[in-house]
């Protein structure tokens, strides 16, 4: 597995990473790390690589856009010195040109959208060992709705940050359009973005086998 012993994962986001963590920081006891993804992970690391002793913090925070990550860049991430950094953002970047069309201050559109992500990028790498890039996702099979074909757009352009920058690409589109084949969008979404448990277990999934999880492991 790419993590090594001793190392600190953060992860970054809107409210699909926050899960009602623990504020001002997100790890420790009593669900601290939030209902979500991040916690599951956490889960994972410890059950299966205890000797690694990998510490997980979760800074995500509902209602967030890029433009609201850049504002607390420095003490969200830059100050809290990771050896690895997990962004998910794009949903709300994406949502509020969809729920609120006649408000566009709220809207950050593509270009405005890539140009923040790349300039975080840039930014952090010098300082963290490894990030990774998970793409905003969807949940709705039906590729030609409209909201759908924007949030592959803001996924296309995470892929290409990643691959600009040397990033870890985790694409949880994909990985929930492999199980949108047997459920309907409501059972992991009743808003086809806040997902249920078994769809933070998706996206739990998907950050791990980037990682080179050994699920396997004795």
């Amino acid at each position: 597995m790419k993590l090594q012993k001793g190392q600190k994962l953060l992860f970054i986001g809107d409210s699909i990473t926050d899960c009602d963590r623990a504020r001002p920081a997100g790890e420790g006891l009593f669900g601290a790390l939030g209902k979500g993804y991040v916690s599951l992970v956490d889960a994972f690391l410890q059950a299966v690589y205890p000797e690694l002793g990998i510490r997980v913090v979760n800074k995500g925070l509902g209602g967030n856009t890029v433009v609201d990550l850049e504002n607390r860049w420095q003490e969200d991430v830059l100050d809290q010195n990771p050896d690895w950094l997990s962004i998910m953002i794009g949903t709300n970047d994406v949502w509020r040109q969809y729920d609120t069309p006649f408000i566009p201050e709220g809207h950050v559109y593509p270009d405005r959208y890539e140009s923040t992500l790349r300039a975080l990028v840039v930014r952090t790498k010098p300082h963290v060992g490894q990030l990774v890039l998970m793409t905003p996702f969807y949940l709705e099979s039906n590729k030609q709705d409209a909201m759908r074909a924007t949030m592959d757009q803001y996924g296309a352009i995470v892929k290409r940050v990643a691959e600009e920058s040397g990033a870890l690409f985790v694409d949880t589109q994909a990985a929930f359009d492999a199980v949108l084949k047997e459920l309907y969008s409501a059972t992991l979404a009743w808003d086809r973005v806040h997902p249920t448990q078994a769809g933070h277990a998706v996206l739990a999934r998907a950050f791990l086998k980037a990682v080179d999880f050994d699920w396997n492991k004795k």
